[in-house]
């Protein structure tokens, strides 16, 4: 049995989003992390580090439990054989947007969401500092689909799930896909795509109503 603890976050809609594709069952254990559930001692069990998501694969007394979403992607594609090349150049590409969303965007966004929202005091320097950056990436991202379908080639893979996911929650940057057609094309493709519409709407679910 595979569950997956998350929130609707950036982050955490990836791994369903993989599973959906894949066609593996799961279930989802909700964490509110607006409510810091996060933090609580018996989350910090199954990661430390305090944030979602968190892949637990269960096989009778023994559990898997993996953290970091990229780290979950990777597992998940090599177990399944879907997603990523199983060797060469392509693989390769798929490695090099990984890394570079974890490096680049994933900070990039995170932050410049952080000092125009939840800082506790302006940040002028900083927010001009991250909004440039992640403005930057998303350049960096447009010229690249101009000669490929999607973020490591013609094929969609883990990366593109990767990159989504932050695209998914662009509001909290304030960035927007405003005059990058390519972009805007590949991110359209993506959440037609009955795999993510689905997983989209299971990590919305996790959010409290009342």
């Amino acid at each position: 049995m595979i569950e997956v603890y998350a929130f609707a976050t950036p982050n955490s809609v990836k791994v369903p989003i993989a599973l959906e594709e894949m066609g593996l069952a799961y279930e989802m254990r909700p964490v509110n992390v607006r409510a810091g559930e996060q933090k609580a001692a018996a989350f910090l069990v199954l990661n430390p580090n305090g944030k979602v998501p968190v892949l637990v694969e269960r096989d009778g007394n023994t559990a898997f439990v993996l953290t970091e979403s990229a780290a979950i992607l990777v597992h998940l594609a090599e177990t399944t054989g879907r997603l990523l090349p199983t060797q060469g150049a392509g693989r390769a590409r798929v490695f090099e947007q990984l890394f570079f969303h974890a490096s680049a965007l994933s900070p990039a966004f995170g932050n410049t969401g952080f000092f125009k929202r939840s800082a506790p005091e302006p940040q002028p320097i900083a927010e001009a500092r991250f909004s440039a950056e992640a403005e930057r990436i998303l350049d960096l991202l447009e010229e690249k689909l101009t000669t490929q379908r999607f973020t490591a080639g013609d094929d969609f893979t883990i990366a593109d799930i990767a990159h989504f996911g932050w695209l998914w929650r662009r509001a909290f940057p304030g960035v927007t896909l405003d005059a990058r057609p390519n972009l805007s094309r590949w991110y359209e493709a993506i959440a037609a795509r009955p795999a993510v519409q689905r997983a989209i709407a299971r990590v919305e679910a996790l959010v409290p109503t009342a």
